[in-house]
C-alpha cells in the first residue's frame, strides 16, 4: 500500500522522462524514448521495456548511460538500469541485459544533442548480412519466410486487403497500382503477413525491394545525416521498384517527415510502387505532416477489420494441423476449437498464443485436451482481451440514426436544435471514447475549430448532469459503441 507523500516508482519515472524531453529536445525524445516505459524497480535495478528489438538497440548502445544518470539524479538508490523488449522481459533480473552500471561516469559524446549544424550523434550499429545492400550501405528489414501469400488465411474480415495484396504483387510488367496501398489494421489482424508476402513475390520476379519500419525509416535518415551520405540515402530509396513500410504511424521528427513526404512523391512520381501499413486510417495520423497524409490518402485505403468467427476456427485448424506434423499426439477437437474461437476475439496473435498454451499442457502433462483444460489454458487471454476501438465515423452514424437526422446534416452548417444537439452528443462521444485531439474531431466535423467542439463537451457534460434522460441516453450510446 503506498504511504501518502511517499513517491512511487512511476512518480520518479515521470520525472526522469521530462529531464530527458528537456535535455534532448522534442524529436528526439519522441522519435526514440516515446515508448519507452518502466516495467519495475527491483534490488537497484530499475528494468524499462520498449516494443522492438531495434529500440532496445538503439539505446542500449548510445543513451544507456544518459538514461543512468538522470535516473540516479532522481532516484539514487538506483544503480543500474536494464531494458527489454515487452512480452519477452520477465521479472528475473536475468531477463533483462544489463546496460550500464553506476558510478560509469556518461560521456559526452553519448548525450546525443544535436550541434548547431544539425548533426545528431548515433550509436554504431552494425546490420545484419541480410539487412544490407550490395555495397554495405544500411537496407531494409528482412523478409520472414513464413509470412507469404500461401500461408495467409482468407476471410470475409480480410478478403478486400488480401485481393488488394495480390494485385499489386502480381502486377504485370511491375506497373504500379493502387498507389500507394494503404492497409490499417489494429494488433494481429495480418497487416504485416500481406507485407511480407507482397515483398516476397516482388522479390521473386527480380525487382528490388527495401521493407522497413517506421524506426528503421528513422535510422537510416538519421544515420546519412551524421554520415553526410543523405543523398546516397535518398537515392538509394528511389532506386528501387517497391518501397514498404510498416507501422508508419511511428514516424517522428519534422526533417524526417519531410524527408518521407518527399520520397513517396519521388517514388510515385517515377511510377514505383509503395505499400504502407499502419493502425490506423491516414486522415488519424496526427502525428504526420498534413501534406503527408494527403498523399497516403490519396492511393488504396483498406481496412483489415476484426476477425470473424469462421476465419478464427479457420486460424486455429490450421494451427493445430501445423503442429501435429511435429507433435503427432497433439489432438485438439473440434468442440475445443469452436470453444477457443468463440473466447478469443481481440487478434490472431492471442489465437497463436492459446494454441501455444493447449500445446505446452498436452505435452507437459501428457493428457488430453478437453473443455476444462482449454478454457484453464486460455484464461488470462480471455481476461486481458482488448476493448473495442471506437471510430468517429461510427459515432455521427450512430447518433444521426439516434436523432432522426443524417451524417451530412451533423457536419453541415445547419444550426436548427434538431441538428445541433445530435452534432454536440457525437462531440463530447468523439472527446470521452476516442483518443482524437479536439482539432483533430474539429476537422471530422467539417473543419470545426476546436473551440467549437470544446463548447460542445462542455455543454453536454453540463446537461447530463443535470437532464436524467439525456444522461440515459448518453450512456446507452456508450454501451452500443463500445459492445
Amino acid at each position: 500500500m503506498e504511504v501518502p507523500g511517499e513517491q512511487t516508482a512511476s512518480d520518479v519515472w515521470a520525472r526522469v522522462k521530462r529531464r530527458l524531453r528537456a535535455e534532448l529536445g522534442e524529436d528526439i525524445f519522441a522519435s526514440w524514448f516515446g515508448r519507452l516505459e518502466l516495467d519495475s524497480v527491483i534490488e537497484g535495478c530499475a528494468y524499462l521495456t520498449v516494443p522492438t528489438r531495434f529500440l532496445k538497440s538503439w539505446i542500449e548502445s548510445h543513451y544507456a548511460d544518459r538514461v543512468l544518470a538522470v535516473y540516479r539524479s532522481e532516484a539514487p538508490d538506483v544503480a543500474r538500469v536494464s531494458i527489454g523488449v515487452r512480452n519477452t522481459l520477465g521479472r528475473d533480473p536475468a531477463a533483462g541485459r544489463r546496460v550500464s552500471e553506476a558510478p560509469r561516469p556518461a560521456p559526452a559524446a553519448s548525450m546525443a544533442m544535436p550541434s548547431s549544424a544539425g548533426e545528431i550523434k548515433l550509436p554504431s550499429m552494425a546490420a545484419s548480412h541480410e539487412e544490407r545492400g550490395e555495397n554495405g550501405e544500411l537496407g531494409g528489414a528482412p523478409l520472414d519466410s513464413r509470412l507469404t501469400f500461401e500461408s495467409f488465411i482468407v476471410g470475409r474480415s480480410n478478403a478486400l486487403a488480401h485481393a488488394a495484396a495480390d494485385r499489386v504483387a502480381h502486377a504485370q510488367n511491375g506497373q504500379a497500382i493502387y498507389n500507394p496501398l494503404y492497409l490499417h489494421a489494429g494488433v494481429g489482424l495480418g497487416k504485416t503477413h500481406l507485407l511480407h508476402a507482397i515483398g516476397h513475390e516482388v522479390r521473386a520476379q527480380g525487382r528490388r525491394v527495401i521493407y522497413l519500419t517506421a524506426d528503421r525509416f528513422m535510422y537510416g535518415f538519421v544515420a546519412s545525416l551524421k554520415a553526410q551520405t543523405s543523398l546516397a540515402f535518398k537515392e538509394r530509396l528511389r532506386g528501387i521498384d517497391l518501397l514498404i513500410i510498416d507501422d508508419v504511424q511511428f514516424i517522428q521528427g519534422k526533417q524526417i517527415q519531410q524527408e518521407f513526404g518527399h520520397t513517396l512523391n519521388a517514388l510515385i512520381d517515377a511510377g514505383r510502387q509503395i505499400v504502407i501499413a499502419a493502425d490506423r486510417p491516414p486522415a488519424d495520423l496526427e502525428n504526420l505532416d498534413e501534406r503527408v497524409r494527403s498523399r497516403l490518402a490519396g492511393g488504396l485505403v483498406v481496412e483489415v477489420s476484426a476477425l470473424d468467427e469462421a476465419l478464427r476456427t479457420s486460424i486455429l485448424t490450421t494451427r493445430v494441423e501445423a503442429l501435429k506434423t511435429i507433435h503427432p499426439t497433439f489432438d485438439v477437437g473440434s468442440n475445443v476449437i469452436a470453444y477457443v474461437a468463440r473466447a478469443i476475439t481481440a487478434n490472431g496473435r492471442d489465437l497463436e498464443g492459446a494454441v501455444n498454451r493447449l500445446l505446452a499442457h498436452a505435452t507437459l502433462t501428457g493428457s488430453a485436451i478437453t473443455l476444462e483444460t482449454a478454457e484453464t489454458a486460455i484464461r488470462d487471454l480471455v481476461r486481458n482481451r482488448e476493448p473495442k476501438r471506437v471510430k468517429i465515423e461510427d459515432i455521427q452514424k450512430l447518433v444521426a440514426s439516434r436523432y432522426n437526422v443524417s451524417r451530412s446534416d451533423i457536419l453541415s452548417e445547419r444550426r436548427t436544435a434538431a441538428v445541433v444537439r445530435p452534432r454536440q452528443i457525437a462531440m463530447y462521444l468523439s472527446k470521452v471514447l476516442t483518443l482524437r485531439s479536439l482539432p483533430e474531431i474539429g476537422r471530422r466535423f467539417g473543419g470545426r475549430d476546436h473551440t467549437t467542439v470544446l463548447h460542445a463537451v462542455r455543454k453536454i457534460e453540463k446537461a447530463i448532469g443535470e437532464d436524467h434522460t439525456l444522461s440515459d441516453e448518453v450512456e446507452l450510446l456508450k454501451r452500443m459503441l463500445q459492445e
